[in-house]
């Protein structure tokens, strides 16, 4: 397997970490994770906007150029054989010795990672997955805003509760905040919709500000739809019409069956996916076509 290490491509085993790199030692580092379509990264500009603005916050000393990315990206997908790929790129602190850092991190360690994109059966487009409601409170941004960081124990720590749990297969996680709100799934974004209106919890919910979730919103209020950010219940949810989980790789999801922590069932609306996710996916699908 090849990966890209500090803008060459070497073979995984050589791309190693350093035991003082304080992405290691402190989780300082931060990610993105996206995919291809017809060999070109979608919506590039703003998941690398996303990560530089969470470097500056952690006064990590690097901002990508989108087309040198672009150029190195293509040759670890060519390394690896791959057409499309669901791709990880990772920033890490870099090698500052053991101790708290005592300025800036101005020598950052930077990898993109590939490997094949997962195949997810079109039939679940139409009839959808469960989402379950987890015990683990999702715990609240370290900073002002939620980074998608190394610090990822919270989301382990749910996704090891879900396969405990004995979830159909491909199910989703849900996590609440400590006040009972509904925030984000382990690695998606939330959305639900009720008399022709879209609901997607805020951001002060504590989520991720998710790139999917963003372009989706933007699609949505495209097509006429009133969008609304707010801070819900899992009742609301309950009485949704529709619901589904966004994510870069798997697109949106449709969630047609709720269950809670005492594993009662819930279905949504008809129990398939519905209208407006569909006529949701099919914009979005369009607009990663423009990308190829």
């Amino acid at each position: 397997m090849k990966v890209g290490y500090n803008g060459s491509v070497i073979e995984a085993e050589k791309a190693v970490v350093g035991v003082y790199d304080h992405g290691f030692l402190y989780g300082l580092g931060l990610f993105e994770t996206f995919r291809t379509y017809g060999g070109e990264p979608y919506l590039l500009d703003r998941h690398l906007r996303r990560l530089t603005d969470g470097c500056r916050a952690l006064q990590i000393s690097y901002s990508p150029d989108e087309r040198i990315i672009r150029e190195w990206l293509s040759e670890v997908i060519a390394a690896n054989d791959l057409e499309d790929a669901y791709v990880r790129m990772t920033v890490s602190a870099g090698d500052e010795g053991l101790g708290l850092p005592t300025g800036a991190y101005e020598r950052p360690n930077v990898w993109l990672l590939v490997k094949q994109l997962p195949v997810t059966p079109p039939s679940v487009y139409e009839l959808g997955r469960e989402l379950r409601l987890l015990q683990t409170v999702r715990n609240t941004p370290e900073g002002e805003i939620r980074l998608k960081s190394l610090h990822y124990m919270n989301n382990i720590i749910a996704k090891q509760e879900l396969l405990r749990a004995g979830a159909s297969a491909g199910a989703e996680g849900l996590l609440l905040t400590k006040e009972g709100y509904l925030s984000e799934g382990i690695v998606s974004n939330l959305f639900f919709v009720r008399n022709n209106r879209v609901y997607t919890p805020s951001l002060d919910a504590g989520i991720l500000p998710g790139i999917t979730r963003e372009r989706v919103m933007e699609l949505a209020a495209e097509a006429g739809y009133s969008v609304e950010e707010g801070l819900y219940r899992w009742n609301e949810l309950v009485e949704a019409d529709e619901a589904w989980m966004t994510s870069s790789i798997q697109e949106l999801i449709p969630i047609t069956t709720l269950t809670d922590s005492n594993g009662e069932h819930y279905q949504v609306g008809s129990g398939r996916a519905g209208r407006i996710h569909q006529q949701l996916l099919a914009s979005y699908r369009q607009d990663c076509s423009k990308e190829e």
